[in-house]
């Protein structure tokens, strides 16, 4: 429950109604607190919208004479479907090629986050990663993957449970540069655990 130094946030009123929609009782032992704690969810997921991907990475570059792949894979994400407001989840795998700058390695899955803590579909996730680091970094190319699996059609829809989505965005050196493209699609591949 809210108190007077920790005001009701909107969405509350909003998650009561609809478990009253749904034929819930608000008001029941189990379900009290359930408003204040699914707002402060929601809140949680989509904090993104406050965070600026930009500021995060020009706050980490670094001037350097080295023109080889910087490959950081496997980032754990976790998103919330703008269809349905379910979650999606999985990793990312991002690649670029220096043009005079590289950036700290923690940035790249906090842009990550940031993206991914908005309301999303997989795709746009992909390119927005991309576009970002394109801009801010300016590199020689840079490419995204991004695999995942999405609840809105794990368990309801379509109800496949195994299946999963890639999306990929290439620029640069890694669209136009086919060995480039191939070297990152095989560094990706070897991980020590298969994505499940």
């Amino acid at each position: 429950m809210s108190s007077a130094d920790d005001p009701q946030d909107p969405i509350e009123a909003h998650v009561e109604g609809m478990l009253r929609e749904l034929g819930e009782d608000p008001s029941r032992d189990g379900l009290i607190n359930t408003p204040s704690r699914v707002a402060k969810a929601m809140r949680f997921f989509t904090k993104g919208y406050t965070q600026d991907p930009a500021e995060i990475l020009t706050g980490a570059l670094f001037d350097v004479d080295y023109d080889e792949m910087v490959l950081v894979k496997d980032i754990d994400f976790f998103s919330q479907c703008e269809h349905h407001m379910v979650p999606f989840f999985g990793r990312v795998h991002v690649g670029y090629i220096p043009n005079g700058k590289v950036v700290g390695l923690s940035k790249i899955p906090r842009t990550v986050d940031i993206f991914a803590r908005r309301l999303q579909v997989q795709e746009r996730l992909t390119m927005e990663i991309a576009e970002t680091i394109e801009r801010v970094l300016q590199p020689k190319g840079v490419g995204v993957v991004v695999e995942a699996k999405h609840l809105c059609m794990m368990s309801r829809g379509v109800e496949k449970q195994n299946s999963f989505a890639i999306t990929s965005s290439m620029r640069g050196a890694f669209e136009t540069d086919s060995k480039t493209r191939a070297e990152f699609m095989e560094l990706i591949r070897h991980r020590k655990e298969s994505f499940a």
